[in-house]
């Protein structure tokens, strides 16, 4: 068996071991005193060596701890410690047996100390070794006793065995509950940090959520009602004339709504999803595409047409539906190849995200849980509703066995409306 840390239930065992033996010990000399036996002196003498030697393992045993380890190794025991798994363990251990068998020869009263010599075996050997080794002790204590009583009787045989028996199955039990107990100890600290994982991610997950809301309402509420606010102040200030009263409190109020407008723009893009805040929604693509992994997947990346600035709603839809589709591809379709496309057009940018995979029936029921990977769960349904939200389409087309072609259109926002914003 291994050795264990000191708990407060092996600190109780050893305690009742060192006082069975020593408790036993004392048996054999106030049994050889109290008969007046020729031989006392040696009993005496063989008894005190025993104790001393035990004492001695047992001190050098408990004051030589393995740091850092519930389950020390060899290498992590001083090989001149008395300690199970270690050379001097295993001399030590030697050394009582013989002056145990010494004292078996002299008194009949001393096979009783075979009963904790059974679990030192146990302990200090092992199993493969510790079995045998409790075999021989019991047979010598059972020969002691028939030698020195000149009789066979049953509880000769029985007694030794008995505790034989009781001493290996309290070790086996022992530790079976060890280990049960530190399997679900691991599991009780995994589970901690799995648990712990997942708050992270849903924390984070929540943050980012919350950001793409926030800055969906602002684009589409404060600034969009400053821009039409600015609008319509450029169109009164140019109708009136120079010199008339109002025209430096419209322009006064122009500059102001002009201003505002750019403190929203600039809280819209701070609340840009983080894919977006290191370049264009082409290079969050790219990344996208190069950090996507999976057996026997290629994905590549490519841009139609000439690239224009689009305003943040547009770039996280486009990108939170390439995420979501490709996530598909890697987790549904088993696919060898995957393109996402991104075409500007004179009206309308596109996103087409195709594999080869092994496709699906769109019309079918249940429709596969589609859109459960690292896009934070956006199905087909969801991505429809984003398409919606700002006047585009989604296209699905697909066949079992040909593959899987997903197509986001978003209509351009009115180009001389935005540059006049």
């Amino acid at each position: 068996m291994d050795s264990r840390s000191h708990t407060h239930v092996t600190a109780a065992l050893r305690l009742c071991l060192h006082a069975l033996l020593a408790g036993l010990l004392t048996l054999v000399v106030v049994r050889a005193v109290g008969e007046g036996a020729a031989d006392t002196a040696a009993v005496v003498a063989v008894t005190l060596l025993t104790a001393a030697l035990y004492a001695a393992g047992a001190a050098r045993s408990s004051s030589v701890q393995p740091k850092d380890s519930v389950h020390p190794t060899d290498s992590a025991r001083p090989r001149t410690s008395v300690q199970p798994g270690t050379p001097a363990g295993a001399w030590w251990l030697g050394g009582l047996w013989v002056l145990w068998a010494v004292l078996l020869v002299l008194s009949p009263d001393a096979l009783w100390v075979a009963f904790p010599l059974y679990f030192l075996q146990l302990h200090f050997l092992p199993m493969r070794w510790a079995l045998p080794a409790v075999v021989v002790t019991a047979a010598a204590a059972i020969t002691s006793f028939v030698v020195h009583r000149q009789e066979i009787e049953p509880g000769a045989f029985i007694g030794p065995l008995i505790g034989a028996a009781v001493a290996v199955a309290t070790v086996l039990g022992y530790d079976a509950l060890f280990r049960e107990s530190e399997r679900r100890r691991e599991l009780i600290v995994e589970l901690v940090a799995t648990r712990a994982d997942l708050a992270e991610a849903e924390r984070t997950a929540g943050t980012l959520a919350e950001r793409e809301r926030l800055a969906r309402e602002i684009h589409d509420t404060l600034a969009q009602g400053l821009s039409s606010i600015q609008l319509l102040l450029r169109a009164a200030e140019r109708s009136l004339p120079e010199s008339a009263p109002a025209t430096p409190h419209v322009r006064a109020a122009r500059e102001a709504a002009q201003a505002n407008l750019a403190e929203a723009r600039s809280f819209v893009r701070a609340l840009t999803p983080p894919d977006l805040e290191h370049g264009s929604l082409a290079a969050a693509l790219e990344r996208l595409c190069a950090r996507t992994t999976a057996a026997e997947l290629t994905v590549r990346f490519a841009v139609s047409g000439t690239p224009v600035e689009l305003p943040t709603p547009y770039e996280v839809a486009l990108l939170r539906t390439a995420q979501s589709a490709l996530a598909n591809t890697v987790r549904h379709a088993e696919a060898r190849r995957a393109e996402i496309t991104l075409s500007f057009m004179d009206t309308s940018v596109a996103l087409d995200v195709v594999d080869d995979g092994r496709g699906f029936d769109p019309s079918g029921a249940p429709v596969p849980e589609r859109g459960t990977g690292g896009d934070g769960g956006f199905g087909l349904p969801a991505m429809r509703a984003r398409a919606g939200s700002l006047g585009g389409a989604l296209s699905v087309e697909s066949a079992p066995g040909q593959g899987t072609a997903v197509a986001l259109t978003l209509p351009l926002p009115d180009t001389e409306a935005e540059r006049a914003a």
